[in-house]
């Protein structure tokens, strides 16, 4: 079983995120031009392209493009979406893409991968980063061994892609290649990775799988952790032991992958920074959001005037109340006798001064212990005796 890791913040119930790589070219304007589609159809009901940002270092190329997006799913409830786009490692550019409701995802709401990226087969943005293969197809595990258990290693070590193996247990006809994607509901097509095993390539996919402590059922399907597992993973809830693949509805597969989706996963690497971005970094607002927004403001100025101004007055009173302090101080230290002179073996210090000034005030203030024992042994007589 892969390490679970509870210190990772978990994905909020409020969430959809994904990434992949656009292999094309132009992935820019195939951003812009859909969500002008979209725009123009009211299906998105605004969006907005962020001024590119200088990187910090030159060399580095080009910064990433971002895209923001806001549409009302069903019930109007108000989904903001954010894109990053930036130059892959392996070519092309990935993207990352996190969406958030005013509400729980719901998995029947429409893709927010459809409101930036054409729902077009010819259009190669539906890359999985981790492997490189499609989101929306089947991917056929190759035929040499070593070959599927690296490509079975990295797809259960890929945090962002929901990756599902199925076993043929005997070789399909046209109608059990049908990708599982066609079959899930709108919110989880372009967030799941389909892997297909020959009939003879149990055995090996099984190999390839004890590390993440889950195994296939013969002719059945598993859906992965992935790395870090979810706290609440269980392999035996998420392996379907028969998938009939005969153009039938896989009802238990579509089960699982979708109780998968629903847990709270640990947020991968960079979506714990997408995602702040995202609430605290962004731009589309509206009329309200606008004027909402210059009310904070106005209020935390004023606030921060009031607490310039409480300070000024407290510096104020403790300036005067040192004054005074000084000015006591000043008075004491020419009323009191002179001292005998400070002591050759300790060098004096201003505050060891100011001790001994203070000392020989209260003593030249204070009475004489002979005097007070001097008057209460012979008090003064009364003039009446």
């Amino acid at each position: 079983m892969p390490t679970s890791s509870t210190a990772r913040p978990t994905t909020p119930p409020t969430l959809w995120a994904a990434r992949g790589r656009h292999v094309g070219s132009a992935a820019e304007d195939t951003v812009r031009h859909t969500l002008e589609r979209l725009k123009d159809s009211h299906a998105v009901d605004d969006f907005l392209e962020l001024p590119e940002e200088a990187p910090d270092d030159r060399a580095a190329g080009p910064g990433p493009r971002i895209f923001e997006a806001r549409w009302k799913a069903p019930g109007a409830v108000t989904v903001r979406a954010r894109l990053i786009l930036a130059p892959g490692s392996a070519g092309g550019q990935e993207w990352t893409l996190l969406a958030e409701a005013e509400e729980a995802w719901e998995a029947a709401w429409p893709s927010p991968a459809t409101m930036f990226w054409p729902d077009d087969p010819d259009v190669t943005w539906d890359r999985d980063v981790a492997t490189g293969l499609r989101l929306r197809g089947i991917n056929t595990l190759p035929d040499d061994d070593k070959a599927v258990r690296r490509l079975l290693k990295e797809s259960g070590r890929s945090p962002w892609n929901i990756h599902v193996v199925v076993h043929e247990a005997m070789t399909p006809d046209h109608r059990g290649r049908m990708p599982l994607a066609d079959r899930l509901p709108p919110g989880l097509r372009h967030l799941v990775v389909e892997h297909r095993a020959a009939p003879q390539q149990l055995r090996v996919v099984n190999w390839a799988l004890e590390d993440f402590g889950v195994q296939v059922p013969r002719g059945g399907a598993v859906v992965l952790p992935g790395t870090p597992a979810p706290p609440d993973y269980a392999a035996d809830e998420y392996s379907v032991r028969s998938v009939f693949l005969d153009g039938s509805v896989p009802t238990d597969l579509i089960a699982a992958v979708t109780a998968f989706a629903a847990l709270p996963r640990p947020l991968p690497d960079g979506a714990e920074d997408a995602l702040t971005a995202l609430r605290e970094d962004w731009r589309l607002l509206t009329l309200e959001e606008e004027l909402d927004r210059e009310r904070k403001l106005v209020a935390m100025y004023a606030e921060a005037l009031e607490a310039m101004t409480q300070s000024r007055d407290l510096y104020r009173e403790a300036a005067e109340r040192a004054t005074e302090a000084l000015a006591a101080y000043r008075e004491s230290a020419e009323a009191a006798p002179a001292g005998p002179p400070p002591s050759t073996t300790e060098a004096p210090t201003p505050l060891r001064a100011l001790t001994r000034t203070l000392d020989r005030f209260r003593t030249a203030r204070a009475p004489r212990p002979e005097a007070v024992r001097r008057d209460t042994a012979h008090p003064s007589p009364d003039p009446g005796d």
